[in-house]
C-alpha cells in the first residue's frame, strides 16, 4: 500500500527525535558504559542516514525499514534510562543481552539504510507510475526494487520478495537479462548461505538456475566461481531433493570449465551427483548426469570417477533411466574411457553394447543419436571391441542413420565409418556391401565443410577395398563430388582426402576421363604448388593418360 508523505514525515521526525534522547540518555549511563558507548557510535551513523532519507520521495520500503527502526530506538532509549542506575530489575545478564540485542539490531537497520540508499530504491520513479516510460523500464525498477528487498528486512519480508522475483523471472527471458543486469546474481548467491533457512534456499537455488538457463547469463554466473560453487555442492549433500535438482541445473552451466570441474570433483560433487543419478527422481537424474557428463571431459577428473565407481551407476543409468539420462549417461561414459582402451574393454564386458543398441533404437526421430554414434566411434578406436560392434549389427544401424536429416548424427556416423574402417580389410568389405558408400557420396556435396570432410575421411579409408571401388564408380556423382573438394578456394577442408579417394580410382580410364572432364587438373596443379600429399602423383596419373588420349590412333 502506498503510504502518504505525512506518515512517512511523523515517522522520520520519530525516530530523530529518539535518537536526540538517545545521545542525551547515553552519557549518563553508569552499567555497561563501554556497550553504550558502541551504541552511541552506531546512532550517528543513523543520523546522518536519515538525513540522507530525508532528501528523497517516501515509499513503502523506506517506511517499513523507518517503522521498525523506530521500535528497536524505543527499546534503546528505555533499556538506556535503566542503566542510568547500577540496580537493574531484570538482572546483569539478562540487560547485558538485551544491550548486545539491540546493538545487533541497530547494525542491522543501518546495513539496510545503506543499501535502500546505494541501490536508489529511494528514487522518486519507484514509486510513481507515470513516470515509467516503457515496460522494460518498469521490468527494471520492479527487479532493482525486488533485489534491495532480498537484502534488507526480516526472513518473511526476503522470502515474499524471492516469491516475486521468481514471477517475474518464469515470465520472460528477457525479464531475467534486466534482472542480472540489474545486479541479482550476487546477491542470490550471499543468500544461499548458512543463515538462510531451507525454504529460502530452495527458492534462491531455483532462482539461479533460471538465470543458468538463459545463454546470455550464464557468464555472470561463471564469474561467480568457487564461492557459488560451494554453496551448490553443500545444497547437493543436503538439500531438499526439489533443491537438489535445481541446484544440478545451476551446474550444468558452471561445470563447462577445467577450474570449476576440477573443483566439483575434489570436494566431494561426483559423489553427491552419483547419488542423485541413483536414487534421485527421472528429471534430478538426467540433469545430475549431464553435469557428470561434463565433467568426464576433463582428465584431471578421471580418477574422482574411478574412486566414486561411477562406471556401475551410469551402465545402470544407460539401461533404465529416461532417454535423456540415458543419452548423458553415455555421453559421460564415452569420455570417461576416450583415451583408456583397458576400459572401453571393461565396460563392453559389463554390457555397455546392450545399453547402446536400446538406447539406439529407441531414438526414432535421429535426434539424440549423435552421443550414440559419437560413443560407438570412441569404443571402436580399440580392434578388440570391433568384432563385437560388428556382431551386433551395428553397421546397418551406422548406415540408416548416413542418411538421416540430423547433420551433427551424419557427421559423426561418417566418423564412425572412417574409424571402424582403419581397424581391418574385412570391416572395410562389409561396410560397403551394407550400403555405406552411397550416402557417404551424397555427403561430399553437403553444406557444411564438417560433413563433407568427415564423409571424404571415410571414404578415402573405404576405397582401399577393391569391392568398394567397384562400387563407387557405379555411382553417377562420385567423381565430380569428389573433384570438386580439390578446389583451393575451400576452407578448412584437408585436400589429401579427396586426393586419395580419386588416386584409388584411377585405374580406370573412364574414371581418369571424368576426372579431366570435372576440372580436376587446373585444381591439382595449385594443390602440387601447396605440396598437398599426393597431389603430384593424382596429377601424373591422370595428366599422364590426357595425353595418351591425344597421340592415341583415331
Amino acid at each position: 500500500m502506498k503510504l502518504s508523505e505525512n506518515e512517512a514525515d511523523v515517522v522520520e521526525a520519530s525516530n530523530l527525535q529518539y535518537i536526540q534522547s538517545l545521545l542525551t540518555s547515553i552519557p549518563h549511563t553508569i552499567s555497561f558504559k563501554g556497550k553504550w558507548s558502541l551504541i552511541e557510535a552506531k546512532l550517528s551513523d543513523l543520523k546522518s542516514q536519515l538525513s540522507d532519507v530525508t532528501d528523497f520521495p517516501a515509499n513503502s520500503l523506506s517506511v517499513e525499514i523507518l517503522r521498525s527502526l523506530s521500535h528497536t530506538l524505543s527499546q534503546a532509549l528505555t533499556l538506556s534510562l535503566i542503566c542510568h542506575s547500577l540496580h537493574l530489575p531484570s538482572g546483569k545478564l539478562k540487560t547485558q543481552n538485551d544491550i548486545d540485542s539491540i546493538s545487533s539490531k541497530l547494525t542491522t537497520h543501518i546495513h539496510d539504510l545503506d543499501i535502500l540508499i546505494k541501490n536508489g530504491a529511494l528514487d522518486k520513479n519507484n514509486e510513481n507510475e507515470n513516470d515509467i516510460v516503457s515496460k522494460r523500464e518498469s521490468i527494471r525498477v520492479e527487479s532493482r526494487n525486488l533485489i534491495t528487498r532480498l537484502q534488507i528486512g526480516s526472513t518473511e519480508s526476503r522470502n515474499s520478495a524471492l516469491d516475486s522475483l521468481l514471477g517475474l523471472l518464469q515470465e520472460d527471458d528477457k525479464h531475467v537479462l534486466i534482472a542480472v543486469a540489474q545486479g541479482v546474481v550476487p546477491v542470490l548467491v550471499r543468500l544461499l548461505d548458512s543463515t538462510s533457512t531451507s525454504e529460502i534456499k530452495e527458492k534462491t537455488v531455483t532462482a539461479l538456475a533460471r538465470v543458468s538457463n538463459v545463454d546470455s547469463s550464464k557468464h555472470v554466473l561463471i564469474a561467480e566461481g568457487l564461492m557459488l560453487l560451494h554453496q551448490l555442492l553443500r545444497i547437493l549433500e543436503s538439500g531438499s531433493g526439489f533443491a537438489k535438482e535445481k541446484a544440478c541445473i545451476a551446474l550444468l552451466c558452471l561445470s563447462h570449465t577445467k577450474e570449476n570441474a576440477r573443483a566439483i570433483g575434489s570436494r566431494g560433487g561426483i559423489c553427491s551427483l552419483l547419488e542423485i543419478c541413483d536414487s534421485g527422481t527421472p528429471n534430478s537424474q538426467a540433469i545430475a548426469a549431464g553435469v557428470l557428463r561434463n565433467l568426464a571431459r576433463f582428465a584431471e577428473t578421471g580418477e574422482n570417477f574411478m574412486e566414486e565407481d561411477a562406471i556401475s551407476v551410469l551402465l545402470t543409468l544407460a539401461s533404465s533411466g529416461t532417454l535423456l539420462a540415458q543419452e548423458y549417461s553415455i555421453s559421460c561414459l564415452s569420455n570417461l574411457v576416450r583415451d583408456d582402451d583397458n576400459l572401453k574393454l571393461l565396460i563392453v564386458k559389463r554390457g555397455v553394447i546392450n545399453c547402446l543398441k536400446t538406447f539406439w533404437d529407441s531414438n526414432i526421430d535421429f535426434r539424440g543419436l549423435e552421443v550414440a554414434v559419437e560413443f560407438l566411434k570412441t569404443l571402436a578406436s580399440d580392434e578388440r571391441v570391433v568384432d563385437i560392434i560388428i556382431s551386433d549389427g551395428f553397421i546397418q544401424r551406422i548406415v540408416n542413420v548416413l542418411s538421416c536429416g540430423v547433420l551433427a548424427v551424419r557427421i559423426q556416423s561418417a566418423k564412425a565409418v572412417y574409424r571402424l574402417g582403419c581397424s581391418n580389410a574385412k570391416v572395410r568389405k562389409e561396410l560397403g556391401e551394407f550400403g555405406c558408400i552411397p550416402p557417404l557420396i551424397a555427403m561430399l556435396d553437403g553444406k557444411a565443410i564438417d560433413e563433407r570432410l568427415a564423409a571424404s575421411k571415410a571414404l578415402s579409408v573405404m576405397l582401399i577395398c577393391s569391392g568398394n571401388r567397384r562400387i563407387y564408380r557405379k555411382e553417377q556423382k562420385g567423381i565430380v563430388s569428389a573433384v570438386q573438394l580439390l578446389d583451393p578456394s575451400i576452407p578448412n577442408l584437408d585436400k589429401k582426402y579427396p586426393v586419395s579417394i580419386l588416386t584409388s580410382l584411377t585405374h580406370s580410364k573412364k574414371c581418369r576421363k571424368q576426372m579431366v572432364n570435372s576440372g580436376a587438373l587446373l585444381y591439382l596443379q595449385k594443390l602440387v604448388e601447396m605440396e598437398v600429399d599426393g597431389a603430384k602423383k593424382l596429377q601424373e596419373n591422370i595428366g599422364r593418360g590426357k595425353l595418351w588420349g591425344v597421340f592415341s590412333r583415331p
